[in-house]
C-alpha cells in the first residue's frame, strides 16, 4: 500500500511524513524544501498476526507494510509546470492513494504560500489543479484515439465515447461522475484516485473541532467522494512518536483519541483501497499479505510466488480467530475449523491459508 501525502507547500507535509514514519527529513518553513519525495515504509500495526505467530513460533516474522511518500509542495498553476508542478504530478501517478492534507492550524512563524489561512480555498487549489492536469492528458488521449477511427475497429469509437464523457464530468468539476473502470487500464487520471483529506490543526482545534473553519463543507464533500476527514495535528503526532508507545497512547487520550494518526490513516487506507489480510504460516515464516477485496485463492497463492499462482491445487484455510481459540493448526484441523477450499474461493480478511500446488 503507497500512500502520497500531498498538499499545497507548508501545510506540514514533511512534519506529517516525520511523525508516521519516524524519519528525520528537513521541515522547514519555506516552499520546496522538499523537492525530491522522501519515501518512509512502515511495519503495518497486526495483533492478529503477532498473536499467529505467537502460537506458531517461527524463525520470522514478516507483517505486511506501508509506503508514504512525501511529494514536493504544489501551488496554482501546477498543472501548466508552475513550481515543482510537472514532477508533482508524475510522482502522485505512481502511488495508490493519497493523504490531501489541508492547513488548518494559525502559526505566524509558518508561512502561507496564499496568505490567510484557508482550508477550503486550499483544498479548492489542489483538486483544481488535478482536474486541469487531467483534462490536458484526456485531451492528448482524445486526439491520438480520433487518429485511429479511421481503422474502422469499433473499439476506438467506444474508447473516445468514454473520453468524451470523462471530458465532460471534469470540465464541470464533477469528479464524483467519474467511473474509472470504463476507463482503458494505462488512463490513470489523478482526480480519481483514492483520497483521504487529512487536516492539520492546531492542539485547541484538536480539542474543539467546531472551532475550524469550513469543517463541514469538507466533510460534505469528501462524503461526496465516498472518502474519509481525519484530523490530526502533525507537530503533536511527531513528538509523540519519539516517545515510548504507553507513554504516547497516554497524551492521545488526553485529547480524547484512541489512537494515533498513524492508525487511524492506516485504517482509512484499508477502507479506501478495500484490502484484506490473509496469513501464511508454512515453514520458518509466518506472514501477513494485503489483497483487494475479492481475489480469488489462486491470485493470493500468486502473491505469495508465481509458481504456486499457476500450479494451484486447493488450499487449506482456518480464520486466525480460530485458529488462536484451538492452539495449533492440527487441532484446528481436528475440531473441523480448517476448511477445502478450490480456485473459486474469495479470500477473507483474518483466513490463515495453507497452498497445495504443483511446481
Amino acid at each position: 500500500m503507497e500512500i502520497g501525502i500531498v498538499g499545497l507547500a507548508n501545510v506540514g507535509k514533511s512534519t506529517l511524513f516525520n511523525a508516521l514514519t519516524q524519519a528525520d527529513v528537513p521541515a522547514l518553513n519555506y516552499p520546496f524544501c522538499t523537492i525530491e519525495p522522501n519515501v518512509g515504509v512502515v511495519m503495518i500495526p497486526d495483533q492478529r498476526l503477532l498473536a499467529v505467530a505467537d502460537l506458531v513460533q517461527p524463525e520470522k516474522v514478516t507483517g505486511s507494510v506501508i509506503k508514504f511518500v512525501d511529494i514536493a509542495g504544489l501551488v496554482r498553476g501546477a498543472s501548466k509546470g508552475e513550481g515543482l508542478g510537472n514532477q508533482f504530478l508524475a510522482q502522485i501517478r505512481e502511488v495508490d492513494a493519497i493523504i490531501h492534507l489541508i492547513r488548518t492550524f494559525r502559526n505566524p512563524n509558518v508561512s502561507s504560500v496564499e496568505g490567510e489561512v484557508d482550508p477550503l480555498r486550499d483544498l479548492e487549489i489542489v483538486e483544481t489543479e488535478l482536474m486541469l492536469a487531467d483534462l490536458q492528458t484526456l485531451e492528448n488521449r482524445m486526439e491520438r484515439v480520433s487518429r485511429l477511427l479511421k481503422t474502422g475497429e469499433k473499439k476506438y469509437r467506444e474508447q473516445l465515447t468514454v473520453l468524451e464523457e470523462a471530458h465532460h464530468h471534469l470540465n464541470q468539476g464533477r469528479v464524483d461522475a467519474l467511473n474509472p473502470d470504463k476507463f482503458p487500464p494505462d488512463l490513470r487520471l489523478l482526480s480519481t484516485k483514492p483520497v483521504v483529506y487529512v487536516l492539520n490543526v492546531d492542539e485547541d482545534q484538536l480539542m474543539d473541532p467546531g472551532t475550524i473553519e469550513s469543517f463541514e463543507i469538507i466533510k460534505t464533500r469528501a462524503a461526496a467522494r465516498n472518502s474519509e476527514v481525519i484530523l490530526l495535528c502533525a507537530a503533536v503526532e511527531a513528538e509523540l512518536a519519539k516517545l515510548d508507545s504507553d507513554e504516547a497512547q497516554e497524551y492521545f487520550q488526553e485529547f480524547g483519541l484512541q489512537e494515533s494518526g498513524l492508525h487511524r490513516i492506516i485504517k482509512a487506507g484499508y477502507r479506501l483501497l478495500d484490502l484484506v489480510t490473509f496469513y501464511t504460516i508454512k515453514g520458518v515464516e509466518t506472514r501477513s499479505w494485503l489483497v483487494p477485496r475479492g481475489t480469488l485463492a489462486p491470485q493470493a497463492a500468486g502473491k505469495v510466488h508465481s509458481d504456486m499462482e499457476r500450479g494451484f491445487i486447493k488450499a487449506e484455510v482456518v480464520a486466525a480467530d480460530k485458529l488462536i481459540g484451538c492452539g495449533s493448526f492440527a487441532k484446528a484441523k481436528e475440531q473441523g475449523a480448517v476448511r477445502l477450499e478450490g480456485k473459486e474461493y474469495v479470500v477473507q480478511d483474518g483466513d490463515v491459508i495453507l497452498f497445495h500446488f504443483n511446481v
